[in-house]
């Protein structure tokens, strides 16, 4: 058998020092020194996270003994000409319990390509080998992940495994553990579910739900893409949450007590919670894995790459992860227009959304919304959560002005079919060019105003085509994320957001324009007392529930090592929470709408 161009070896070397071991051989190097080079970010998640910090030693050596290695800059190195095949053995430290990173220890271990493969420049096309070992003494341990098999390699063990490429390679995490399977099919094709970590989760209702909400997205596109099988690598832990989409599995963190305890078990808001995190990352096997923007296309991982499309990749796929649940039946209607309340609270309870385009967004992605400070929600919008609104106005407005015979999930076809099949990269304005077309009139002040402007997308107009009225409420507290009616909201606010500090109340935010802003406060300041009283959240909460706007407080805090005295007068919340009803009685014609919007039986 012919060796590999590529081969890597990969060994979880120290649970306690958190140490994989790589072994990297090259059979036919670069005769003037082979240059290696690592990603410093992973695709789906645009911040530069710079992975090479994490290699803790590295050495080189050819057929005849050890060769120089000279690191040329954060990410790169060049080792001195082989003399034959070239092999360089190096150690990661994995630390980061993350969906975007690696982390080993006695319990488990896990890793994404990026993060353990130094890539050898110029063979980056060439197929790749892996083989994978358990770390010492713990041979019982499985292996999941979707990276091929090659023969001899049974399901879910240690051994040999293959890419066609090296940036194919880095698109399978490995899962390395004692994790729980659980199986069911889509569309023919196997799906399995591995949840590392301690839990009590009833993993058939979770398989029997995942199924159905799957099969919402493949219906919507036709079918699959083109895959052996699907993995959803899940950790559960006692607090974290997070996704990553990658070509045929995803990584998700999730709470424990999100997993479904039982068959019958209501979906609660943590369950609810967890299938939208499944469903967001499951819709992304078409929608940026395939569906991709054409500066992604190829990616280069050494540096940013930039685009002003992210709120129709995270935005619309944000809008469909929520509206999937509803389709497929696992919540009720009721339910879906509560988490569509809460997008709409978190949207307007930012005043950056009217500085800030979710085109602008999503080109300043990789050094404003990946790194957030407490001055964000005053500057900038979120992709995210106001490109699922962009989305939902975008299928309402492309459903009246073509007299329903056309709307989002028609535009999102189109997008697979003409660019996500081949994979040939969507141009900037293709999803503009591509609605405009489908509503048979020009779009272009629908994008001028709601992508490209600041404007606040008529939510109230175009949902009320489908039965739905938009309501505005203040806020009921600090835990009120919206989606439901709310009584007895407080007379006043302060206008900061306030967290547990030592000895007092930290400012976490101060919302420009309000009440603190106007006192002086400013984010990290220790509020101390409120008009001689000691700063508790408690106390502050029952102050505000008797204060009224106008009405003047003596505050005490500490900036930095210095103490202030400041005077905070009190104003009426602003209306920024967002709850959703349906209309009672609505028109036949609305309804009927309704329910070809939601994909409800008649």
């Amino acid at each position: 058998m012919t060796a590999p161009a590529v081969h890597y070896t990969v060994v979880p070397a120290d649970p306690g020092a958190h140490l994989f071991q790589v072994t990297l051989r090259v059979a036919a190097p670069d005769p003037a020194g082979q240059r290696l080079w690592m990603p410093a970010w992973i695709p789906g998640s645009y911040m530069i996270r710079d992975f090479a910090r994490h290699v803790v030693t590295l050495e080189a050596r050819d057929d005849q003994g050890p060769l120089p290695v000279a690191k040329l800059d954060k990410q790169t190195w060049r080792c001195a000409p082989a003399r034959g095949a070239l092999e360089v053995r190096y150690q990661v430290y994995a630390w980061d319990l993350s969906v975007r990173g690696a982390h080993f220890d006695q319990t488990h271990a896990y890793f994404n390509g990026p993060c353990l493969f130094l890539a050898a420049a110029g063979r980056e096309q060439d197929p790749c080998a892996v083989t994978l070992h358990p770390p010492p003494g713990l041979d019982h341990w499985r292996v999941a992940t979707t990276l091929p098999r090659t023969a001899g390699t049974p399901p879910w063990a240690f051994g040999d495994y293959a890419a066609a490429s090296y940036h194919e390679l880095i698109d399978h995490p490995v899962e390395m553990g004692t994790f729980d399977l659980v199986d069911f099919s889509v569309a023919g094709t196997p799906h399995h579910v591995a949840v590392t970590g301690r839990h009590h989760a009833h993993l058939g209702r979770l398989a029997a739900d995942l199924e159905r909400i799957c099969r919402v997205h493949a219906d919507l596109f036709g079918g699959l893409p083109e895959m052996e099988r699907y993995l959803f690598l899940v950790t559960a832990v006692g607090e974290g949450y997070g996704g990553l989409e990658h070509r045929s599995s995803c990584s998700l963190l999730c709470r424990r007590d999100e997993l479904p305890p039982g068959p019958e078990a209501p979906v609660d808001e943590g369950y609810r919670n967890l299938l939208g995190l499944c469903s967001h990352e499951y819709f992304h096997l078409w929608n940026v894995k395939r569906i991709r923007p054409a500066a992604f296309v190829p990616c280069d991982l050494t540096r940013e790459v930039h685009t002003r499309l992210l709120w129709a990749f995270e935005g619309i796929t944000s809008y469909y992860d929520d509206l999937a649940l509803a389709r497929s039946g696992v919540i009720a209607p009721e339910s879906y227009l509560e988490l569509l309340g809460r997008t709409a609270t978190r949207v307007w309870r930012g005043p950056g959304r009217r500085l800030q385009s979710v085109a602008e967004s999503s080109f300043d992605a990789w050094t404003r919304f990946y790194k957030q400070d407490e001055n964000a929600p005053n500057a900038i919008v979120s992709y995210y959560a106001k490109g699922a609104l962009v989305a939902l106005a975008l299928d309402l407005t492309l459903r009246r002005a073509s007299r329903d015979a056309a709307g989002l999930d028609d535009l999102m076809r189109r997008l697979w079919q003409d660019y996500g099949r081949a994979e040939t990269g969507v141009p900037e304005d293709a999803v503009e060019a591509l609605a405009s077309e489908l509503a048979g009139t020009p779009l272009d002040d629908f994008f001028a105003r709601h992508v490209h402007g600041t404007d606040d997308v008529p939510l109230a107009d175009l949902l009320a085509d489908v039965g739905v009225a938009v309501r505005f409420r203040p806020a009921a507290g600090p835990g009120d994320k919206g989606g439901r009616p709310a009584a007895d909201p407080p007379p006043v606010h302060l206008g900061a957001r306030l967290e547990p500090g030592d000895g007092g109340l930290r400012v976490a935010t101060v919302t420009w324009g309000g009440p603190a802003h106007a006192a002086g406060l400013a984010a990290g300041d220790l509020l101390l007392a409120v008009d001689g009283i000691r700063a508790t959240g408690d106390g502050v909460q029952r102050r505000l529930a008797h204060g009224r706007p106008g009405q003047r407080l003596r505050l005490h805090a500490f900036r930095r090592d210095e103490l202030l005295e400041l005077e905070l007068v009190l104003g009426a919340p602003p209306a920024d929470t967002v709850y959703l009803e349906f209309q009672q009685d609505p028109a036949p014609e609305r309804l009927a709408r309704r329910r070809r919007w939601l994909g409800l039986r008649e």
